[in-house]
Order: C-alpha cells, then structure tokens, then sequence
C-alpha cells in the first residue's frame, strides 16, 4: 500500500475568503479540460418507462400541501 500523506512548507488556510477562492479556481482552471459539445437527441418514448411509487408514499405526499395541490 502506498503512503500518500502530502508534505507541505505552507500551512493550509481554512479560513480564506471568496476572493481566495475564486484565485485558486482561476489558478486550477487550465488544467481541466472541456468535454466536447454532443448534441442531445430525443428519447423514443418506448425507452421512458413509469415511476413506481408506493402506496404510502404516494399518500404521504398527497398529504403534503407543497406536492399536492
């Protein structure tokens, strides 16, 4: 098994701010690369398939006034 613990001279700020932040994702962004754009096809219906809900779920959620109504 190998030891991967990371040795670091600089100790690590938990307390930094957005501006921060926002420094290291610009930092980090060049090394990510960007997935090529697919275009998205529609779904033949014959491949949707239902939900399946249990009864008592269904009523719990009927009972709920944000979901029922």
């Amino acid at each position: 098994m190998t030891n991967l613990k990371v040795h670091s001279s600089v100790p690590a700020d938990l307390e930094g701010g957005l501006a921060e932040l926002r420094g290291d994702c610009a930092r980090m962004a060049p090394h990510w690369a960007v997935p090529e754009h697919r275009a998205s096809r529609p779904v033949p219906p014959s491949l949707i398939h239902g939900v399946s809900v249990p009864v008592r779920s269904a009523r719990l959620l009927d009972a709920m006034s944000d979901y029922g109504d």
